[in-house]
Parts: structure tokens; C-alpha cells; sequence
């Protein structure tokens, strides 16, 4: 058996062509419905536009179901590639969307490596990689994600390959237009993972201290998926598929139960943000950049 102490680090073009399956998922309207819970719809429970992502009569999805749905797994974790897997972060994720995400059906994700920085020893790796997501009934283009993976222990020497990184979205040095808050639950972690991301850190306490947490964390997509809703009621209308677009580094964790602020600037369909986590002021995620469907709005 090969383990991961057994494999040399490879050369960062390996790590760019490195071939990940195509990722299919079938997913209900009960998996819809999860997902809202998890980033904490129906705090409201007579709300009817957090209703409208709840209840099985007028359903429709979040935009960031997309970000759930169709992954392809922990690719990262073959002991062929010899990435220190255990020393993981999801640096930031950015997502175009194209259509709306179906309430049930199958989806399909094609998946790429597209860019390597290799920030040195003490700084770590950065892959990106693309995930571009089909309806696999009609071939509709759903969605486009990139992920920043950010591997801490596997930095070796500065270099960089492949589609060049983007630059942070800046933020304003000016007082933000507008301030939303939104809690969130004490078991926002243990819902959320229902949709799929297992990882111990959210539920395992002492998985958490392991890895320098006091307590579990909530995920990074959840708090994303969170903000994407808060902006669709704040900016949209409540409409979903008027969010065409959204991005953010994470730079904290937010810890269940916490509250988020968050803090916008719009200039027409251009929307930057950053979020606090607002009990210890500690931003969470910054250099958010969203862009809407003005019309109706």
C-alpha cells in the first residue's frame, strides 16, 4: 500500500495536468432544502422569502447549491500526488452563474487544475482549480467555481505556472453604504455538513484544537453561501437568479453561533464586501466581489 510518507512531492506541472474526474451527483429537492437549512435559512419561519428555498410548493435553489453539488471529492488526497493534505485550507472561491440551479435533477462537474504558485517553504502552495457545472438532462451551464486550495506544508520553491492568480478584489477606504447582520446557529456546522463536506474540523472538538481551533469551525462555503443570501435579499430583491456572480477570500474562521456583519459597498451591479465575524470584530472574509442583475433593483 502506498502511503503518503512513501511519494516525493511532484514537479508543479504535474500538479497542473493533473487529470480529475469528470463529478457526477444526483441531488432531491429534500438535498435543496438541507443546503438552505445549513446556511441558516428558516430562522424566520414565516418569512416567505426564506420559505420560497424551504418548502417543497414554489421551490427554487440558492445559486450556491452549485458549490455543493457535483464536487469532485478529496482529489487532493491521492498518495500519488504527495500533498500534505492534513495541512489544508480553502483559501477563497469565486463562481460566475450562468442559470439557474435546478431544485432536484443530476448534475455534472468537469474539473481542472489551472494555476500552481509555489510561495516558497514557510508560505506554502496555492492550487486553483475550475470547476465548470452542466445539468446532465439538457447540458445547461450552471455555474463556474474556482477554488484557491492553499496546501501550508508543501511550499518548496517560488514559481508559478499556469493561468496567472488574480489579484484581491481592493475595498473601499470609505465608510461602507449599508451594514446587514445575520446570526448564525450554534449547530449551523452540524447541518451544513449534511450537504456533503465531512471534515472533522466542524464537528470534532478535539479534530479542532488538533488543528489550533478552540472549538469546531463553521465551513468556509457555508459562510459564503450565507453572505450569497444576504446580499440576494439586501440587493435582489430576494431573486436568486439576479446574483450572477460572487467572490471572497477566507481569512478567519467564523465560529458557529456568531454573528456576521456584513458590510457593502454598491456602485450599480458592482458589489464589494467583507464580512466580520462581529463579536470579536474579526474579519472573516474580505475582498468580496459580487455582481447583480440591476433590473428591478
Amino acid at each position: 500500500m502506498i502511503t503518503q510518507d512513501d511519494v516525493m512531492p511532484h514537479s508543479h506541472a504535474t500538479y497542473l495536468n493533473w487529470p480529475i474526474p469528470d463529478s457526477a451527483q444526483s441531488y432531491t429537492r429534500r438535498d435543496t432544502i438541507l443546503y438552505a437549512l445549513g446556511v441558516g435559512l428558516g430562522g424566520d419561519p414565516v418569512d416567505p422569502g426564506q420559505l420560497s428555498f424551504l418548502y417543497e410548493k414554489g421551490l427554487r435553489a440558492l445559486p450556491t447549491l452549485g458549490l455543493v453539488v457535483g464536487s469532485p471529492g478529496a482529489w487532493f488526497a491521492d498518495p500519488q500526488l504527495g500533498l500534505d493534505f492534513s495541512r489544508l485550507v480553502n483559501a477563497g472561491v469565486s463562481a460566475t452563474f450562468h442559470a439557474p440551479m435546478p431544485v432536484e435533477g443530476e448534475v455534472v462537474g468537469r474539473n481542472s487544475v489551472v494555476s500552481v504558485a509555489d510561495k516558497g517553504p514557510e508560505r506554502g502552495l496555492l492550487l486553483v482549480t475550475r470547476r465548470s457545472l452542466y445539468s446532465r438532462a439538457d447540458d445547461t451551464h450552471l455555474c463556474d467555481i474556482e477554488t484557491t486550495y492553499l496546501f501550508r506544508g508543501d511550499g518548496q520553491s517560488v514559481e508559478a505556472i499556469g493561468a496567472p492568480l488574480a489579484r484581491p478584489h481592493g475595498i473601499p477606504d470609505t465608510a461602507p453604504d449599508d451594514i446587514v447582520s445575520f446570526g448564525t446557529l450554534n449547530q449551523s456546522a452540524l447541518i451544513y455538513r449534511l450537504s456533503g463536506d465531512l471534515n472533522p474540523l466542524h464537528i470534532d472538538p478535539e479534530a479542532a484544537r488538533a488543528a489550533g481551533f478552540p472549538r469546531p469551525i463553521l465551513h468556509g462555503l457555508c459562510s459564503l453561501g450565507i453572505v450569497a443570501h444576504m446580499i440576494t435579499t439586501r440587493l435582489c430583491a430576494g431573486d436568486p437568479a439576479r446574483l450572477r456572480s460572487l467572490a471572497a477570500r477566507f481569512v478567519a474562521p467564523l465560529f458557529p453561533g456568531e454573528t456576521i456583519d456584513l458590510e457593502l459597498w454598491r456602485r450599480g451591479e458592482d458589489v464589494t464586501f467583507r464580512a466580520r465575524a462581529k463579536e470579536r470584530d474579526t474579519i472573516v472574509l474580505d475582498n468580496g466581489r459580487s455582481l447583480i442583475d440591476g433590473n428591478g433593483g
